[in-house]
């Protein structure tokens, strides 16, 4: 792909100098991760691919339903500034300078290029996108259906000013109809500039593509967001690496720190982290609050839905780890986030399953930690 009126980032200045070890490859045509990625082989993709379809866990999707706190226009006008709500998986609605920013939007009932099959919602939105006031920016990660919704960008766009992107992923919205003077497309470490606020794509270890001949046409990252000295990083998807101790010490310390924890499973370590994993990013990127994100929402691996939540919850303990776990749809105040309830025990109680984490569930977390 490749579109001359695609907006880069800001002329002035949009360039980090940062001399960092982590930079995107890009080979004939495809970008790759610094490092190599395991790879999983033929047989071991025919054995998982079975394993979702026959011998799948029952608990991978809530028997009850998740708790949702609906959300009015009226009430996202009259919240506080750095306010934020989670809307789902990893869609976060934030109010910086009284203008309206959203994370990897996603709204549609199945993350799947088909809306009769795949991955479908736990819960529905707390508000929808007719509800929302106008956006001042939309910022997308990478290009799957978990996180760049077609349907949704598209019904968007008309209230959106504009759409912050990794490389190749502001071609697809532009060939989808989007205004591209409303497009800015990022590399790694490049910075750009709208109305106060600050955004820099940073490195992920991922991998990108929708369809089975599009694999790593276009870019995945993280991204640091800066208001005035309010600091909030978002990963993104991501396995750990490295990047997240480059990312600290260029941007950190970060007041919030937005972190994938969920969709994890060994057959894919290095792009999804487990919740050890995802909490050393967070302490990596010298982060003051932790917030987990891309769980709750979808049934995107083999662990139990609660899994994320029970993990993430005892590590943070053990560690002294400041988290945010608010309920979908309930204000959370970025400067000073308050722990909120556990409300995935409630859930719990109610499916019969009791509450805490198993030994056995810790005991594989400390394998797969690179702590």
């Amino acid at each position: 792909m490749n579109h001359p009126s695609v907006i880069a980032a800001d002329t002035a200045n949009s360039f980090d100098s940062w001399a960092a070890a982590s930079q995107p490859r890009r080979h004939q045509g495809r970008y790759r991760n610094p490092v190599a990625m395991h790879k999983m082989g033929l047989k071991k993709t025919l054995g998982l691919m079975l394993r979702f379809l026959f011998d799948k866990p029952r608990n991978t999707v809530p028997r009850q339903p998740i708790p949702v706190h609906a959300i009015t226009q009226q009430q996202l006008l009259a919240a506080p500034d750095r306010s934020l709500f989670r809307l789902g998986h990893s869609t976060m609605l934030l109010k910086l300078d009284g203008s309206f920013w959203l994370t990897d939007p996603v709204f549609s009932e199945r993350a799947s290029p088909f809306q009769w099959m795949g991955p479908q919602r736990f819960h529905a939105p707390p508000l929808g996108i007719d509800e929302l006031p106008p956006i001042k920016g939309v910022i997308l990660s990478h290009d799957h259906y978990d996180h760049l919704d077609h349907a949704a960008v598209l019904q968007l766009a008309p209230k959106v000013e504009h759409f912050i992107t990794p490389l190749g992923v502001g071609e697809r919205l532009i060939a989808w109809g989007i205004d591209a003077a409303k497009v800015r497309q990022l590399d790694w470490w490049e910075a750009t500039h709208v109305d106060g606020v600050r955004l820099v794509a940073t490195p992920a270890q991922h991998f990108s593509g929708r369809g089975l001949n599009d694999r790593n046409r276009t870019l995945w990252a993280s991204f640091v967001i800066e208001q005035r000295e309010l600091r909030i990083f978002f990963s993104g998807d991501s396995g750990y690496f490295s990047g997240f101790k480059e990312i600290g010490q260029k941007y950190g310390p970060f007041d919030l720190t937005m972190v994938e924890t969920g969709a994890y499973d060994p057959q894919w370590p290095d792009v999804h982290m487990q919740p050890a994993e995802s909490l050393q990013a967070h302490l990596d990127l010298r982060g003051k609050v932790m917030l987990p994100i891309h769980n709750g929402t979808f049934d995107l691996a083999l662990h139990a839905w609660h899994d994320p939540f029970d993990r993430i919850t005892e590590l943070a303990a053990e560690r002294a780890v400041a988290l945010a776990t608010p309920p979908i749809g309930q204000r959370l105040d970025i400067a000073q986030p308050a722990r909120g309830e556990a409300w995935w025990e409630a859930v719990k109680q109610q499916e019969g399953l009791g509450s805490g984490v198993p030994v056995a569930t810790l005991a594989s977390e400390t394998r797969a930690s690179p702590v």
